[in-house]
Order: C-alpha cells, then sequence, then structure tokens
C-alpha cells in the first residue's frame, strides 16, 4: 500500500455538474457537421480526480468539436461526493464498482446505485464511436494504456503516440469494463468505426496525473478528427505533453485473481517491475504461493488496496516493443 501523499486537490464540479443533456454531469456539443461522435468520460470511480480536472478543463475552455459530436461525463458523481483525501478508497464507489457493470444484465437489475447510474449513461456510451475512460492507480505507477484485445485499439495507441506501456488486456473476472460495453467489446470485423481506450495517469493523488489525462485528451481528440490539432494547441495551451521515447506493447497472459481479502505481495511492488526467472514467488494468495509463469514476467497493477475474494490483485504480462 503506498504510503505517498495525496496532493492532488478535488476539483469544484458545481459549475458543471447540471450537464445539458437531462442526465446528471453528461455534456454533449454536436458540430453540425458529419464526422465521429465521441466521448471523454472522467470518475468512474469518485477518487480517480485526474479525469475530473481534464473535463472541467475542457468545458471551462469553451472546447467545441469541429466535427461531429462530443459527450463528456462525470460518471460517480455519488461516489466523488464521499470523496476524503484522507481515506480515499472509500470514495471508489458507494454500493459496487461502476466499471464491472457494463453489461445489459447487470445495468438492468437497477438494484444498486452504480447500476442505476450505469442506466443512465448507457445511451451516451451507445451512441459513440470512440471512447476514451480516464482513470488512475491505487500505487504510484507509470501511466498505462489500456486497449483490450482488439488491434484496432492498439494501432490507436500506437498513434497517439503517447504514453510509453501500452497494456493488451481482456478484462477482470469479476464483471465487463465500460470500455468494452458493445461493440466496443467486438472483434475488428464487427466493431466498424470503433475504438475505446482506458487510460491510467498515474498514482490517484499525484498532481502528474492530472497532466497526463490533459495529454490523452488532447491525443484522444487530435486522432479522432473532431478538432484539429492547431485549435487544440491554441485552445488548451500546455495540455500536450512529450511523444514517449519509444511504445511497449504489454500483453497480459492471465490474471491473478484474490481468494480473500489475505492477499499479499512478498515484495511492495508498484507495477511494471519485470521478473527475470520463471517460477518466482510474488505472493501468497490466501496460503496458495503465486508464482511468475515465464521469464521476464512484467506486473501490471499490482495491488492489494481492493482485495477480496474475486478481484484481480496483479496481471501478468509479456512485454515487446511496438
Amino acid at each position: 500500500m503506498s504510503s505517498q501523499p495525496f496532493a492532488l486537490p478535488a476539483p469544484d464540479l458545481s459549475a458543471w455538474r447540471a450537464g445539458n443533456t437531462g442526465t446528471e454531469g453528461v455534456w454533449q456539443f454536436d458540430s453540425g457537421r458529419p464526422g465521429r461522435h465521441v466521448m471523454v468520460s472522467a470518475l468512474v470511480h469518485g477518487n480517480e480526480l485526474c479525469g475530473a480536472w481534464a473535463l472541467k478543463g475542457l468545458l471551462e475552455a469553451g472546447l467545441r468539436p469541429q466535427r461531429g459530436r462530443l459527450t463528456l461525463a462525470f460518471c460517480n458523481l455519488d461516489a466523488f461526493d464521499r470523496f476524503d483525501a484522507a481515506d480515499h478508497d472509500a470514495s471508489r464507489f458507494t454500493d459496487e464498482d461502476l466499471n464491472r457493470q457494463w453489461i445489459d444484465a447487470r445495468i438492468d437489475a437497477l438494484d444498486t446505485r452504480e447500476r442505476r447510474r450505469a442506466a443512465a449513461l448507457r445511451p451516451f456510451v451507445a451512441q459513440a464511436d470512440w471512447l476514451l475512460d480516464i482513470h488512475s492507480m491505487h500505487e504510484p505507477s507509470a501511466p498505462l494504456l489500456l486497449t483490450g484485445v482488439q488491434p484496432r485499439n492498439l494501432e490507436l495507441a500506437r498513434a497517439m503516440a503517447a504514453p510509453e506501456h501500452i497494456v493488451v488486456d481482456a478484462g477482470h473476472k469479476d464483471g465487463v469494463r465500460m470500455r468494452d460495453y458493445g461493440r466496443f467489446g467486438l472483434p475488428d470485423a464487427q466493431a466498424g468505426d470503433s475504438r475505446s481506450l482506458l487510460i491510467e495517469c498515474g498514482f490517484h493523488g499525484d498532481p502528474a496525473s492530472r497532466a497526463v489525462a490533459q495529454d490523452q485528451c488532447a491525443r484522444f481528440l487530435a486522432a479522432a478528427d473532431v478538432v484539429d490539432a492547431d485549435e487544440l494547441a491554441r485552445v488548451l495551451p500546455g495540455w500536450r505533453l512529450a511523444d514517449a521515447p519509444r511504445q511497449w506493447a504489454l500483453e497480459v497472459t492471465g490474471p491473478v485473481v484474490a481468494q480473500s481479502e489475505r492477499f499479499r505481495f512478498a515484495e511492495p511492488f508498484t507495477g511494471l517491475e519485470v521478473i527475470a526467472q520463471a517460477g518466482t514467488v510474488i505472493g501468497d494468495n490466501d496460503g496458495t504461493p503465486v508464482a511468475t509463469p515465464y521469464d521476464d514476467c512484467v506486473l501490471v497493477m499490482p495491488s492489494t488496496r481492493q482485495a477480496r475474494a474475486g478481484v484481480t490483485v496483479v496481471r501478468f504480462a509479456r512485454r515487446r516493443l511496438l
């Protein structure tokens, strides 16, 4: 568990909370010209503030699409309302993780606050052609861009030229993410023009996570061709950071799923460690040793902050240069 201080303040969203769509926290702007419908979402978890700062910045700057439509969504406002920097894990969600509910059968149950919120957000997610979902991490780590397993999203990640580490993964055992909902989760041959990315910007409380969120917004909107690059530079000065010196694809081969809240790591891993030898024990899963399955195994987002039965606590990956 990180001892890093929570230095990123919570943004004041009062001026932007109502939205302009009839759905709280959701804004939509239509250029009136042909183009993609692009959605950028934040606060899927109430303690992940960097994306809220980025969306607030887009709204304050008056950014509008030059082609197509742009939707901006502050997602889990109920959880955000509970945010306390001294106990930030407690505001991740209210009843259950909003980013594990994205299958219609769960959403239609409407039996938790997160599922009811997912139902309100679902029409916007279903309409979107391209989606960028902004998150941050339990532990200090370099940013990670998650593409899912579809080659079209990896191609987009390469075109964006940052961040350095791209995670190619199939999601989580305990539910479907927003970025995998509907056609976003379909194979390339069935998905048309759809693209979806999830950016993990760094530790929740690190001010650098806000800069990463802003950078990814600028890159994504330019790649989607809803706003020209020169217009983005004019309206959002300083948002775009330097390109990554190189990009690694981290191809996830499987998760480690906790058997209980007693899961423990052998060392204080924070992520992206490359474990040289297969069979190296990295943790204890309620009495069962957890060992790396192959040489040069990369640890992706290890954390015990949310450890309980059924929750992924780390993923194993092979890496290759893009």
